[in-house]
């Protein structure tokens, strides 16, 4: 699916999309309030409804990188 004719605006705390509103991507059901997601390596957001291993995964890559220093 594509979606055209649509804004990306970028903001100091974060992003959004834009349409005629500003709620119209939401109202068509792309993404909720409270929806999370994950950036893979493609750039790819995938939605995820387990946010605490979310952050579980986080960490453990955080104290990884922190050991390899």
């Amino acid at each position: 699916m594509f979606w055209l004719d649509y804004t990306i605006e970028e903001s100091y705390f974060g992003w959004r999309v834009k349409g005629d509103t500003d709620t119209e991507v939401m109202d068509k059901g792309l993404y909720k309030p409270g929806d999370v997601f994950i950036v893979d390596e493609k750039g790819w957001l995938r939605k995820t409804d387990d946010l605490s291993n979310l952050m579980l995964k986080y960490k453990m890559k955080k104290e990884l990188k922190q050991n390899e220093l």
